[in-house]
């Protein structure tokens, strides 16, 4: 007999396909909830039933779509409700059954000052205060997360300025100033545990994971189980997290995080998450355990139905995130229609992406998670860095490339990377030589798919066909790219043409890649990264200024701040406003010295992307 009749996850997206997944398997009924604009987005079709609400955070309406669609209980992923504590209420108020800890607990341990006492009363290390530490010093807000309410300070003149301003976007974006301040860690580890409790008085941990790999406070790659800590490090953060579980009661799935000081061996306590994390899937791979098949078990109130050594590691999993991102620019978020989109076969892939599907910057920018598993660390690397090559997104851009660069570097190899390398470190952005010839290839079939003299006619771009052994020195008049640029001979043996997929042997090395090439449009993705060689005219507004002073959106998103008038003065370089989209800020500059002429949108506007936001005219000589 299923745990549940019915289930209704209170979340879009990827996970709420995976935890439909669970439910199927399980015999539940799933229930799903969508908004207007995500009508027929994959997580809608995959449910059972689906009930329109206005917005994801609309608590009454999620709650009133429960009850109305028969659900017994309500799982809410991650993000949007899952760790708000009136909304669990608002569930269990309701008469159904929520996917989780408790609301006092979710209270408890959703601000970073009450956790803090929590953890010091079980006995669990925590982050020293600025006041028993020299300079540099963090201060952070209580409540939220996310880097929002955020500032380093090196030195005493710097603190007044840097409470003010964290206060103040503490305050904006959670309700709440208060702040803490606290030693900050120069070079450090960001390692968290799995930890799980039941109604019956049991707690236990499932291991922990690495999240050091992230940018901004944004993690980019996970895995599991931490390849840099001792057996002494590791036991601290194990039974520290099971101490606190316990100290707070916690029941369900839960995540303790931990900073491990790289200069001291110290590890400290930073934050508990009450709910599902995004990285689950690496704990799931080496251990075995479904965490949402546990979920549901302990929300129905049976116990966890197993104890801490009966929890074993197997091997070495790693996992991405793939954002909606131009990671080699700045990291702006991106929004489009996909074109072609190909997940790779041989590793888990958790997305809700689909060809000809439409990405707006309306929520998230994560699209997927990739996973692969593997005997040992190296394993699992050499098949991250292969389910990358094997990935494309093609009609925006995304991190991919950049996910690739990083998987197979160095760096990550010998797990060097710390929480701020990616800060310290620029990533190399792929060479596009090999992208812009495959490009040629694909181009030179095409053209000459009516003449019957040249080596491609008995082969082309076809849909299916045996290998093709013709190499071709590729002309140097061929070219895709834009007017000034040429492409170089090379030897190209076609090995298969089909579906998009090109495979080709180019100067004797082999090279796999997804391409669209059609009248005024070239695009390919190759080892991941996604290069548009298409004329210039499908990509002119892009740029953030013109040389005559206009000054454009980079992205759509919502203007947060102006900072100036028309009339008004401005340097070269001076901040006009800020925008923001998928989490993201950026800062709109003025191109050159010179007088504002246009201000094109005011704060809380959306805006496309592209629009002209502000218009500088240039100071006379």
């Amino acid at each position: 007999m299923a745990v549940f009749e019915s289930v209704l996850v209170a979340n879009r997206g990827e996970i709420a396909r995976r935890v439909f997944r669970t439910c199927r398997e399980l015999g539940i009924r799933t229930i799903a909830i969508y908004t207007a604009l995500d009508a027929d987005a994959p997580h809608v079709r995959d449910a059972d039933e689906a009930v329109e609400v206005a917005s994801y955070l609309d608590a009454d309406a999620v709650v009133a779509a429960a009850v109305d669609a028969g659900a017994e209980a309500v799982h809410p992923g991650y993000g949007f409700l899952s760790e708000r504590a009136e909304f669990a209420r608002a569930v269990a108020k309701a008469g159904l059954t929520w996917v989780g800890p408790t609301p006092e607990v979710i209270e408890q341990m959703g601000r970073k000052d009450a956790a803090r006492e929590i953890a010091v009363a079980a006995g669990v290390p925590v982050v020293p205060r600025g006041e028993d530490s020299p300079y540099p010093l963090l201060v952070k807000a209580a409540a939220g997360g996310g880097g929002k309410g955020m500032r380093i300070v090196r030195s005493p003149e710097e603190l007044d300025e840097a409470r003010g301003a964290a206060a103040r976007e503490a305050l904006n974006a959670f309700g709440d100033e208060t702040l803490l301040i606290e030693k900050y860690v120069e070079r450090g580890r960001h390692i968290e545990v799995q930890v799980f409790g039941d109604t019956h008085g049991n707690v236990i941990h499932l291991f922990e994971r690495d999240c050091s790999t992230q940018r901004r406070h944004q993690k980019v790659i996970e895995e599991a189980p931490a390849p840099t800590l001792t057996d002494q490090q590791r036991n601290l953060v194990l039974t520290s997290a099971v101490a606190l579980a316990k100290q707070v009661g916690y029941t369900g799935a839960g995540t303790v995080e931990f900073l491990l000081d790289d200069a001291t061996g110290d590890a400290y306590f930073l934050e508990m998450n009450t709910r599902l994390q995004v990285e689950h899937p690496v704990t799931e791979e080496i251990t075995g355990v479904d965490l949402v098949a546990l979920q549901l078990r302990v929300a129905a109130g049976e116990p966890l139905g197993m104890t801490q050594d009966d929890v074993r590691v197997d091997g070495h999993a790693i996992e991405v995130r793939v954002y909606a991102e131009d990671a080699f620019e700045g990291f702006l978020p991106q929004a489009g229609r996909t074109s072609i989109v190909r997940w790779p076969e041989g590793a888990r892939v958790e997305h809700a992406l689909e060809s000809e599907q439409v990405v707006s910057t309306a929520y998230d920018p994560m699209l997927a998670k990739i996973i692969v598993h593997g005997a040992d660390r190296e394993e699992a690397r050499a098949a991250m860095v292969k389910a990358l090559d094997a990935t494309a997104v093609l009609g925006l851009t995304t991190n991919t490339g950049f996910l690739r660069v990083l998987a197979a570097s160095d760096a990550f190899r010998d797990a060097e990377i710390d929480t701020a390398w990616l800060d310290r470190n620029e990533v190399p952005a792929p060479d596009p030589d090999v992208a812009r010839t495959l490009v040629a290839w694909v181009s030179a079939m095409l053209s000459a798919v009516s003449d019957t003299t040249t080596p491609f006619r008995a082969d082309g771009w076809r849909l299916a066909g045996s290998p093709a052994p013709t190499i071709v020195d590729l002309d140097r008049s061929v070219t895709v790219d834009r007017p000034a640029s040429r492409v170089e001979d090379h030897v190209v043996r076609q090995i298969s043409a089909a579906d998009h997929v090109l495979v080709a042997v180019v100067d004797g090395v082999r090279h796999r890649a997804v391409a669209n090439v059609q009248p005024g449009l070239a695009e390919i993705v190759h080892q991941g990264h996604r290069f548009d060689f298409s004329p210039p005219d499908r990509v002119a507004g892009a740029a953030s200024h013109h040389s005559d002073g206009a000054v454009e959106a980079k992205m759509p998103g919502t203007v947060i701040e102006v900072r100036v008038a028309v009339g008004d003065t401005v340097e070269d370089g001076q901040v006009l406003g800020v925008m923001e989209a998928m989490k993201m800020e950026v800062s709109l500059k003025a191109p050159f010295a010179g007088t504002v002429t246009v201000v094109g949108a005011g704060a809380g506007s959306q805006v496309p992307l592209g629009a002209e936001l502000f218009v500088v005219e240039a100071t006379d000589d």
